[in-house]
């Protein structure tokens, strides 16, 4: 059984689900460290929509890996970069692209 979020977001272009991705990671690194409670919500909702978007059957093969390759990224980012060095500025910048292209009607 699918959700009505899962049938709204079905329904946007991958430049547009990363575009809205973008908005809670930028949201994530606005609340790092000033408030807690904020950054882990911002946190969830990033990672709820990256899921969705990883469930989409329309971004199987490469693009589905680049989505896994992000998802890690953006966790090791929240963790402070523990593992990769990825920084949440750094990530708001990657998915920051996407949002630009969705307005800009590119899909």
């Amino acid at each position: 059984m699918t959700s009505d979020l899962e049938n709204t977001w079905s329904r946007f272009t991958l430049m547009e689900q990363l575009g809205n991705i973008a908005s809670e990671v930028g949201r994530a690194a606005k609340w790092h460290k000033k408030d807690e409670k904020l950054f882990l919500h911002s946190v969830e909702q990033a990672l709820a929509l990256i899921d969705l978007t990883q469930r989409d059957p329309r971004w199987a093969g490469g693009k589905l890996r680049e989505l896994a390759i992000a998802k890690e990224a953006f966790a090791d980012a929240v963790l402070d970069g523990k593992e990769y060095g990825s920084t949440l500025p750094d990530m708001e910048r990657y998915f920051m692209q996407f949002a630009l292209a969705a307005r800009t009607g590119i899909s």
